[in-house]
């Protein structure tokens, strides 16, 4: 029995490109159970004129089955379904699940609660969409990173890839953070003194997971990045919000803090950059006061409108500061690749934490980051980025001054966004709906803050906007505001 052509269709919305498609289409019918071993494929001139294809393309994606085992190749006769393709296991129908459990009650619903910066899942559908920390596909260097990806799957990395590296990381990339990246901002540090992590994020909490808990206390900046307060939180310590000025973090009021986070290059999310007569100021009451210091450095390599300041922890004498450092803001945010810089007794503690959870990031990621950095694509993408986002930063402001939009917070070393304030009473998370029919995505500020907060509040990035669609977005949300 033949299986018909009308069982293949290309769907508009489905990934890779139409040879890997047409494999999907098979593997799915076969693994699914709606194709059967024996039976026969539609012929490739056939299933090209359904599809809409060329023929060739038909015929790489079945000699590409043939090869996995999937078909089987008959000469003249055409393919068939193997008899040894992979069958997905086949178990009666059970009885309907029955929710015995709670579990919301039984959590708490502790992290499930925790406030979110608003956007939807496909904004990348939207014609005018300022979401911040989205990667410009128009930026990448897509060819240099897959080779260094195909260099990072050869034989010669084979155990970097297969490898488990227990509580270790890739030696190369280790050597290239210590190298390159750190001694830019400031860092001198040893093998036993860094380690990597699934971004920025994952850093942070085993971070507060080794420095806080019940009875201590965090100061965390306000507004700032809502995981600090939730990650504190989940950890039974309380989170104590500083409310920042126009330099950052003040140093004034953080007595009897066990643990202070803070984003001295780059506030998040105001942007604002702390001065060195400050970082000095706070490195003294950390020395005074016993607490520790915790450096989220999210966003250094946007630093394009000035040089960008000292790291904190290049200032650090005695060992207070925690560093944290990301490439999924510099390369992609799906990297998920991170780090953190302090001393060994920390750092020990860190590794041990984190092989409890995860072990360490992929081989296969560390090690195409190992050689991203060392080719020297990783410093020319960035020099990309920085006169991309130049450009677009000049069009968004004369386009936010144009309209006479306010501007609550910038800095002024760069960055990719902007941090917005809309007239009293105005609620930009009902503005962020209202806008959504119009095209438009912005980001309300409301999580930003502890507590209720200021509602007016909201974020405009331009990291993944094309500089041609600034101005009528910026329009379109004025219009709004009006």
């Amino acid at each position: 029995m033949s299986i018909p052509v009308e069982a293949f269709y290309l769907s508009p919305d489905a990934a890779g490109s139409l040879q890997q498609q047409i494999r999907t289409m098979v593997t799915q019918g076969i693994l699914a159970g709606r194709f059967r071993p024996g039976q026969r494929m539609p012929s490739s001139r056939g299933l090209a004129e359904h599809l809409g294809v060329s023929r060739i393309t038909v015929t790489l994606a079945y000699a590409d089955l043939v090869s996995s085992d999937y078909l089987t190749s008959q000469g003249r006769s055409g393919y068939f379904v193997s008899e040894n393709a992979p069958l997905a296991q086949e178990f009666p129908e059970g009885p309907p699940r029955a929710e015995a459990v709670d579990f919301r009650a039984l959590t708490g619903g502790r992290f499930s609660r925790v406030p979110r910066v608003a956007r939807p899942d496909d904004w990348d559908r939207y014609p005018y969409p300022f979401i911040y920390g989205q990667a410009d596909p128009t930026l990448f260097d897509h060819q240099n990173w897959r080779q260094c990806a195909l260099r990072a799957l050869g034989k010669r990395d084979f155990a970097a890839l297969t490898s488990d590296y227990y509580e270790r990381d890739d030696p190369l990339l280790i050597e290239q953070l210590l190298r390159t990246i750190l001694p830019r901002r400031g860092i001198a540090a040893r093998e036993d003194e860094v380690l990597l992590t699934l971004g920025a994020q994952n850093a942070l909490w085993i971070a507060a997971t080794l420095l806080l808990g019940p009875g201590r206390t965090a100061v965390v900046e306000n507004p700032g990045y809502p995981a600090w307060r939730s990650v504190v939180e989940a950890v039974g310590a309380e989170a104590r919000p500083v409310d920042v000025d126009m330099l950052g973090l003040p140093v004034g009021r953080l007595g009897g803090a066990d643990v202070v986070f803070t984003t001295p290059s780059h506030q998040c999310p105001t942007n604002a950059t702390m001065p060195v007569e400050r970082r000095n100021a706070l490195l003294q009451a950390a020395r005074r006061e016993g607490f520790v210091i915790v450096e989220d450095d999210y966003e250094f390599e946007m630093s394009f409108l000035k040089p960008v300041a000292p790291a904190l922890k290049s200032l650090d004498s005695d060992g207070r500061v925690i560093y944290a450092g990301s490439f999924s803001k510099s390369v992609f945010p799906g990297l998920r690749l991170g780090y953190l810089v302090g001393p060994p007794g920390f750092i020990a503690e860190a590794r041990s934490l984190r092989a409890m959870m995860l072990k360490h990031p992929p081989g296969h990621i560390q090690r195409t980051m190992a050689y991203f950095l060392g080719l020297g694509h990783y410093d020319a993408l960035i020099n990309r980025m920085k006169g991309a986002f130049r450009r677009r930063r000049q069009v968004m402001a004369e386009a936010i001054a144009a309209e006479g939009l306010e501007i609550a917070g910038q800095g002024g070393f760069g960055g990719s966004s902007f941090w917005m304030r809309a007239p009293d009473g105005v609620d930009t998370e009902e503005l962020a709906l209202r806008l959504r029919s119009d095209g438009v995505l912005i980001e309300p500020g409301r999580a930003f803050f502890a507590g209720e907060g200021p509602r007016n509040y909201y974020r405009l990035a331009y990291s993944s906007l094309a500089p041609q669609k600034i101005a009528e977005g910026v329009a379109r949300i004025a219009r709004a505001l009006r």
